[in-house]
């Protein structure tokens, strides 16, 4: 105690605490006057001992529950709407009461057990580790916890299977050309058009489900879609039209000869209509079409047109596969799908270039 300031003495307030990695600490601030140095020492016995006991008080659930409320003002509301199930089902259902000072070693082991029981893909495993570990890593970020303790516990291995060696589905050009006769539609309306449409676009440029439905003839333009938009179809209540999935998805794509006059052709149908408009969506017109009908369809084509049915998504796996094997450069397959890293488009597809691995080789067995 020294000093004063406006008649007033000068007092050292110090408090000792123990931060969230554990270490002792200790705050010193400095008050002029009796009362205002007993008001600061209040203060900061709430500031900082206060906090760490309500830190130890809070449980999974109610992390989740903070996580969640601030997560949703960052990042897209599908986004949002995926890590709200995943974490529900896998790490909510058995952890929720588990104060998250008490998630040791023995602890996560132990959950990870239990979501291994459950006979998921490792890929999904995989994935319910990663949204674990982000809402622990906010958890670190808040200083409720030293460190996240999932690290330590490592992500789910599949012993069996190594993460290079992905089997990928996808139609060669010889079958897709298949597909596509069998998609014609025998009834000329503009629905069933609209489905034969889809997979075009889906085929010719690797477009998401979503971007594809979200589609209209305002993003087309001089032969090149304008890929600005996306639709989700299993967010609760409506459709709900949103960015695409990340910066590099806003992209722009030059349309092949054969796509361009199939979207010649399909807005001459839809001008038939009378509420026709620029805003109207390629494939399903005033709305877009149902994902369900489009995977009842995708079944229907492969069974008449005698093929092995794929999914949608591997249509984007038929385009990547199709530049692949042509050589085309994987970061121009990056760009056309919308990858946020082009390690994402490697990873996935650089088996597909054997041809380049032997051009390699017989240029060194050149050099003597």
């Amino acid at each position: 105690m020294d000093g004063k300031k406006d008649g007033k003495q000068q007092y050292r307030v110090r408090i000792n605490y123990t931060d969230s990695y554990g270490k002792p600490k200790q705050v010193d601030r400095i008050a002029y006057g009796s009362a205002e140095a007993k008001t600061l020492e209040t203060k900061l016995i709430i500031e900082y001992k206060e906090k760490k006991s309500i830190t130890q008080n809070k449980t999974v659930q109610n992390l989740f529950d903070e996580y969640m409320a601030n997560k949703k003002h960052e990042v897209r509301e599908t986004t949002l709407d995926k890590s709200d199930r995943i974490l529900r089902r896998y790490v909510i259902k058995y952890l929720d009461k588990t104060n998250i000072n008490k998630l040791n070693m023995p602890t996560l082991q132990k959950w990870k057990t239990t979501i291994s029981d459950l006979g998921l893909a490792i890929k999904t495993r995989k994935n319910i580790f990663s949204e674990f570990r982000a809402m622990l890593n906010y958890a670190v970020k808040m200083e409720y916890i030293a460190k996240n303790p999932l690290t330590a516990v490592g992500n789910f291995k599949d012993a069996y299977t190594f993460e290079n060696n992905k089997t990928i589905h996808y139609y060669t050009k010889e079958q897709f050309k298949l597909y596509k006769s069998a998609s014609i539609p025998a009834d000329n309306t503009i629905t069933n058009w609209g489905y034969y449409v889809f997979f075009n676009i889906a085929y010719y440029t690797g477009m998401r489900k979503g971007e594809i439905n979200a589609l209209k003839w305002s993003d087309i333009e001089n032969n090149v879609i304008h890929v600005r938009r996306s639709i989700a179809q299993k967010l609760k209540g409506a459709d709900r039209e949103t960015p695409p999935k990340n910066a590099s998805s806003f992209r722009t794509l030059q349309m092949p000869l054969p796509l361009i006059k199939i979207l010649d052709e399909h807005k001459v149908r839809q001008k038939e209509s009378k509420e026709f408009t620029e805003d109207f969506r390629v494939c399903g017109g005033i709305a877009c079409l149902r994902d369900t009908s489009l995977a009842n369809k995708n079944i229907e084509f492969a069974n008449k047109a005698g093929l092995p049915v794929i999914r949608i998504h591997d249509f984007r796996h038929s385009h990547a596969s199709l530049l692949a094997n042509e050589g085309i450069n994987i970061q121009e397959i990056a760009r056309r799908l919308g990858h946020s890293k082009i390690e994402i488009t490697w990873n996935t597809y650089s088996h597909l270039y054997p041809q380049v691995e032997e051009k390699a080789i017989e240029i060194l067995n050149k050099i003597e």
